[in-house]
C-alpha cells in the first residue's frame, strides 16, 4: 500500500531542479541538483502525474541527471525499448531544456516527484521494495 503525501508537507524536500539536453539530441533530460541523496548508477521511482516509473541515475561533468523514465526497471538498462516517460511529461506539460521543474524528495534515495514550479501536488508514495527479495532479483540479472 502506497502512502499518500502532499507536496508541500513537512517532510518533503523541495528542490529546483531543471531540464537540459540529452547529449547532442534534442530530448530533454532531467538535471539533479547536487543536494539530493543520489549517487550515479542508482535506480530511483520518479512520480509522473500520478504515475511511478522507473530512472537510472547518471553522471556527466557537470554532476548528476537522469535521460529518462520507463515504465520498469529493466527498461531503464535497455532504453530503446521503451517509451521515455520523461520526454511525454515534458512534452504534457510544454517544458523544454532550460525550463525550471520542481524535484520533490519523497524518500530521499528511493523516490522523488516532478511537477511544475507552483504546482502542488498529492504523491502516492509507493513502499521500498523488500531488501532480500530484492537482491535475489538483482542476483538473477547478473
Amino acid at each position: 500500500m502506497s502512502e499518500r503525501v502532499p507536496s508541500d508537507h513537512a517532510a518533503v524536500t523541495n528542490f529546483r531542479a531543471t531540464l537540459a539536453r540529452s547529449g547532442g539530441t534534442r530530448r530533454p533530460c532531467l538535471r539533479l541538483p547536487d543536494d539530493a541523496a543520489v549517487e550515479a548508477g542508482d535506480v530511483v521511482r520518479l512520480l509522473l502525474d500520478g504515475t511511478s516509473t522507473h530512472a537510472r541515475v547518471e553522471s556527466d561533468a557537470r554532476g548528476a541527471l537522469v535521460r529518462g523514465a520507463y515504465d520498469n526497471e529493466r527498461l531503464t538498462r535497455d532504453p530503446p525499448d521503451g517509451e521515455n516517460r520523461l520526454v511525454e511529461w515534458c512534452r504534457t506539460h510544454d517544458r523544454a531544456p532550460d525550463d525550471a521543474v520542481e524535484l520533490d524528495e519523497l524518500d530521499p534515495g528511493f523516490c522523488y516527484g516532478l511537477r511544475e514550479p507552483g504546482d502542488r501536488l498529492v504523491y502516492d508514495v509507493p513502499r521500498r521494495p523488500n531488501e532480500s527479495l530484492q537482491d535475489i532479483a538483482s542476483s538473477l540479472r547478473d
